[in-house]
């Protein structure tokens, strides 16, 4: 039986944030299975993580219906588990397939070490304004989703976008931004995935990596506060440090047991 929990991520209160769940094993497990499992858990990611020989842990992310290959909330929740179940906190090292990645320990805040994601700025087709139904100001591509700005604040928390249209552009997601109109929060974001089984992911890490490298130059600040406008809501705090983006945020373990399976 392999021990499992389930964790909100970017938030200090349970029942807001991220959920992921967070699956120990001795050894990782066979892909097929993983994704029944995350299929069977229904949440937009579930970590499966086991401890390496040289002392770091691999980590792998599936949604319910695919494996991605960068997950910022579910790495939240793994470290969380494992500096509770651990009883640690030294620094955790993930062997991930975008690399290693760092997990430490502040407080009661974890501070994740992720790579930067860089996007391209382009023009946007006719079949993704459509989808958003949004003014686009800017429009860019990164290596795992389009980035579009768009006029205001109010614009993002508004935004009804047509999920089936979304789910053709063959990409991992959408990521909808402005600044914010809020002056405790630098900008403003939402996440839509339609294509791996997410039509609206509640609060991304990963999406980050590319909203912190975007509006840094835009804003001219070197730390910045991000607020995920969906219905749950989540914070994001970070900072650029050379191609690395070091992000921050708390989490909340709100069940735990064990699979029978």
């Amino acid at each position: 039986m392999h021990p499992i929990f389930q964790v909100d991520s970017f938030t200090q209160e349970p029942f807001a944030g991220n959920p992921a769940a967070v699956c120990l094993l001795a050894t990782m497990a066979d892909e097929g299975w993983m994704q029944n499992v995350a299929a069977e858990m229904n949440l937009s990611e579930t970590a499966f993580v086991a401890p390496m020989n040289d002392g770091r842990f691999h980590l792998r992310w599936f949604t319910p219906e695919a494996e991605v290959d960068l997950c910022g909330h579910a790495t939240l929740a793994a470290a969380h588990v494992l500096f509770e179940t651990k009883g640690t906190s030294q620094p955790l090292v993930f062997s991930t397939l975008s690399g290693e990645l760092i997990a430490r320990l502040h407080g009661s805040e974890i501070e994740l070490d992720f790579p930067r994601i860089d996007s391209m700025l382009g023009e946007p087709d006719t079949l993704i304004v459509e989808a958003l139904g949004v003014p686009v100001t800017t429009f860019a591509t990164t290596r795992l989703d389009y980035l579009v700005q768009t006029d205001l604040a109010e614009t993002v928390r508004e935004c009804n976008p047509d999920f089936a249209q979304l789910k053709n552009l063959g990409v991992r997601g959408v990521i909808l931004t402005a600044q914010s109109d809020r002056p405790q929060y630098d900008f403003i974001s939402r996440f839509f995935a339609p294509g791996v089984g997410i039509n609206e992911d509640p609060v991304t890490g990963s999406a980050h990596c590319a909203l912190i490298p975007f509006w840094t130059p835009r804003l001219q600040k070197s730390e910045l506060i991000g607020f995920q406008a969906s219905k749950r809501g989540g914070i994001v705090r970070g900072h650029l440090q050379d191609r690395r983006v070091h992000l921050y945020g708390n989490a909340v373990t709100v069940l735990s047991g064990k699979l029978s399976c």
